[in-house]
C-alpha cells in the first residue's frame, strides 16, 4: 500500500483517482501531478514502483499545501474572519451558511435539527 502525504492510497485504483484521496488534491490537481512526473494516467497504484511513489510524493510535498497543513491554514482564515468580525465570521460564529444560501428553509445541515416552538401547530 503506497502511503502518500500520509494517507494511505487505494492500490486497486488508477493514480489519478488515488490521488484525489488527498485532502487538497482533486482532480485537476491529480492530473497535473501525473504529468509533471510523467507517469500514465491509465496506470494502477499497485503498478508503480517505490520510485516513482517516491517522486509523486516529492512533487507533493514541493509545490501544493496537502492535508494537516491545508487544514491549519483553512481553520486559521476562519478564525481570523471571526476576529475581524467580517459578515462571513459572524455566520461561522453563528453556525449558519456563510456563502449567501437561504436560511428560511433548508439549511439544515449547518443549523443542525430542528427545534420545535413550544404552541407554533401550523
Amino acid at each position: 500500500m503506497a502511503r502518500i502525504a500520509g494517507v494511505n492510497i487505494p492500490t486497486g485504483k488508477r493514480v489519478p483517482i488515488a490521488l484525489t484521496y488527498i485532502h487538497g488534491i482533486g482532480s485537476m490537481f491529480a492530473e497535473q501531478i501525473c504529468e509533471a512526473v510523467g507517469i500514465d494516467r491509465a496506470r494502477r497504484v499497485n503498478d508503480l514502483s517505490d520510485a516513482e511513489v517516491l517522486q509523486i510524493r516529492e512533487y507533493i510535498d514541493g509545490n501544493l499545501t496537502v492535508e494537516g497543513d491545508l487544514r491549519r491554514e483553512v481553520q486559521m482564515n476562519v478564525k481570523r474572519m471571526m476576529d475581524l468580525g467580517s459578515y462571513r465570521g459572524l455566520r461561522h460564529r453563528r453556525g449558519l451558511p456563510v456563502r449567501g444560501q437561504r436560511t428560511h428553509t433548508n439549511a439544515r445541515t449547518r443549523k443542525g435539527p430542528a427545534k420545535p416552538i413550544a404552541g407554533k401547530k401550523k
